[in-house]
């Protein structure tokens, strides 16, 4: 395939994430895909030497977490179901561990915990 060829728009992201992986501008990153590219996304992790973990999400993609091995770890520990079902404590964790907005996360982080408290606010 020609540089020039069409390249899918889920591609484009992975090869950006790889990127800012390299210039060590982030330790980790989620590559969620449709399950049609894992072939490629994983040739191309596997070409750039990135070491990952992969999980479904749902029934049509699939999540890349890739990243240094010591986050790799830590997302094998934490992350053994699908996220939407992550305690609060295990969405905040993963969230800070993918440099999502701190404030952001912790804003998130009392929201879920006054829904698993059914909805009451804490007194």
């Amino acid at each position: 395939m020609r540089q020039s060829e069409i390249m899918p728009m889920e591609m484009k992201v992975l090869m950006n994430h790889i990127y800012e992986l390299q210039k060590g501008v982030r330790q980790m990153v989620l590559f969620t895909c449709p399950k049609q590219y894992e072939a490629c996304a994983t040739r191309r992790l596997c070409s750039q030497n990135m070491d990952f973990v992969l999980q479904p999400a749902g029934k049509n993609n699939l999540n890349f977490y890739i990243g240094r091995k010591e986050c790799l770890n830590a997302i094998r520990l934490i992350v053994t179901r699908p996220l939407n079902e992550l305690s609060p404590e295990e969405d905040f964790i993963l969230g800070t561990m993918l440099g999502y907005d701190l404030c952001a996360q912790c804003e998130r982080y009392c929201e879920r915990k006054g829904r698993c408290a059914n909805c009451q606010h804490a007194q």
